[in-house]
């Protein structure tokens, strides 16, 4: 073997044995991941509450049967809400409309959009905290030496020195606040999530508000108007009685009030008739100038007979913004482990393996390798500034186990709400049904004495006003009855899918 051959196999022996140093360097490296625990109390979830329902009354049923529309309604206890719970109202058309919602609507892009952002971020910080970093790079760096200035003779020389090497970089979680750092922004993104189911719940609740709204006010304003015709038709009697000397002026002047008062009433009625189309477009993702929106009656509406009714220890573990509140809570606790985790040493690691020659051409050659190793501990001895960290994490621990506190009594309330809501609603309906039905059975008494001659006319304009009145308030009563149900929907979480 020559002595080029010799020096060859040499260097190659050297290049070997100094990767072999770094790889046993990165073993140990990571090994040492093994080896961290994790300060700071882990995460539980609060206990749920501990009580057997929402009022001090139980509720039983609470329908009636008015005119079919409706039914008896009953709870049902632990019952799963379906997760289209907007399908039990029976319209194929409100079905439809909330897809295209879903599809469509700013408001659930920008919750979908700021999911993804959290999600992102956790990705982003759980590769940089998690595994080491690993950077190429390669320098040319001309240099100038000038033996003067080491005492020496001799004449200043020019060279340029090529680097071309890997580097590794890790910080050794020792205490674990890269874990707890993680933790809290999993527990972000988690939040996000539960933010997006409510926003997604509280918009096919307001879409079905705003149908069902935009229904009543349709009928209403119908029956208005008819209200509005017989008033007209019976003004114009009295005063052709009046100018037949068989009425009093003061007649025409009281009609006329009565039919000016409800004639002032339908402008009022087409305004939120217009201003929840306004509404419902937006809703939907449209402009308000939007006329391709479907038209609703609430005959088309069906009154679930069973409405679903959990227990709150279940409430707190399916409403988005309880879920999301303890998503908060699990992030603060996180957080104030991270703030006592820099307390502790910090312990960072880094290798890198180069070649470095005065020629290009001889990079990755024999003999060219260099590497080193470096390990670094610091500990905190005088820093106030982590200490008051430490206190703030704490407090803000605090304000949001404040803060689920107050969402859950909130969620309590609003179930309660709307348990009494649907109660009293009910006995309402009811009242209006009957009223209704009377206030019907009268008009057609008059009609009957109006064909036999025993009634007059303006007997039946004014029975067929106080119909139009009675069915007025009924149309109300019916539409509260619907957005009751929608309203315990929503209060349940929605559904599950």
């Amino acid at each position: 073997m020559g002595s080029a051959e010799v020096m060859h196999s040499h260097g190659t022996d050297r290049a070997k044995t100094d990767h072999t140093h770094v790889l046993a360097s990165t073993a140990l490296i990571l090994a040492g991941l093994l080896t961290g625990c994790t300060v700071g109390p882990d995460f539980k979830p609060p206990a749920a509450p501990d009580m057997p329902g929402y009022t001090a009354v139980p509720l039983g049923t609470i329908g009636i049967r008015t005119h079919g529309f409706g039914g008896w309604q009953h709870f049902r206890i632990g019952a799963n809400v379906s997760a289209q719970w907007w399908r039990d109202l029976g319209s194929s058309k409100l079905n439809a409309l909330i897809e295209q919602a879903f599809q469509a609507s700013p408001t659930l892009v920008s919750a979908q959009s700021t999911l993804r952002q959290a999600q992102e971020i956790y990705a982003a910080q759980e590769g940089a905290m998690t595994y080491p970093q690993v950077d190429a790079g390669f320098s040319a760096q001309p240099q100038r030496f000038n033996p003067i200035v080491l005492g020496q003779d001799g004449k200043a020389r020019e060279f340029t020195l090529f680097n071309a090497g890997v580097n590794v970089h890790y910080q050794l979680d020792l205490a674990g606040g890269n874990r707890r750092a993680l933790e809290a922004l999993a527990a972000r993104a988690e939040y996000r999530h539960h933010e997006l189911e409510g926003t997604r719940l509280t918009l096919a609740g307001n879409i079905v508000t705003a149908v069902v709204t935009q229904a009543k006010l349709v009928a209403q304003i119908q029956s208005t108007e008819a209200i509005l015709r017989a008033q007209d038709e019976q003004l114009h009697i009295t005063q052709e009685r009046v100018r037949l000397g068989q009425g009093a002026p003061d007649e025409i002047l009281a009609l006329q009030t009565q039919v000016e008062q409800v004639r002032a009433g339908l402008p009022l009625l087409r305004k939120q008739c217009q201003q929840n189309e306004h509404l419902l477009a937006t809703l939907t993702g449209r402009a308000p100038e939007d006329g391709s929106l479907p038209t609703f009656t609430l005959e088309e509406f069906t009154l679930p007979s069973a409405l679903p009714l959990v227990v709150p220890s279940e409430l707190v573990r399916r409403r988005p913004d309880i879920l999301g509140a303890e998503a908060l809570l699990h992030a603060a606790n996180a957080e104030y482990g991270s703030a006592i985790a820099r307390l502790y040493p910090q312990l960072n690691l880094s290798g890198s393996l180069a070649t470095q020659t005065l020629i290009a051409g001889a990079l990755f050659g024999p003999g060219s390798a260099i590497w080193n190793v470096l390990g670094q501990l610091t500990q905190p001895l005088f820093n106030p500034a982590l200490p008051a960290e430490k206190h703030a994490a704490l407090a803000a621990f605090d304000a949001a186990a404040a803060n689920y506190q107050s969402v859950v009594l909130e969620s309590l309330r609003n179930v309660a709400d709307v348990l009494r809501a649907l109660e009293n609603d009910a006995q309402a309906l009811a009242a209006l049904a009957a009223a209704d039905a009377a206030a019907q059975g009268s008009l057609q008494s008059v009609q009957r004495q109006y064909a036999l001659g025993a009634a007059s006319y303006v007997q039946q304009l004014i029975a067929q006003q106080a119909a139009q009145q009675t069915r007025i308030n009924l149309i109300a009563a019916q539409a509260q009855r619907l957005v009751d149900s929608a309203a315990l929907y929503q209060a349940m979480g929605g559904g599950i899918s």
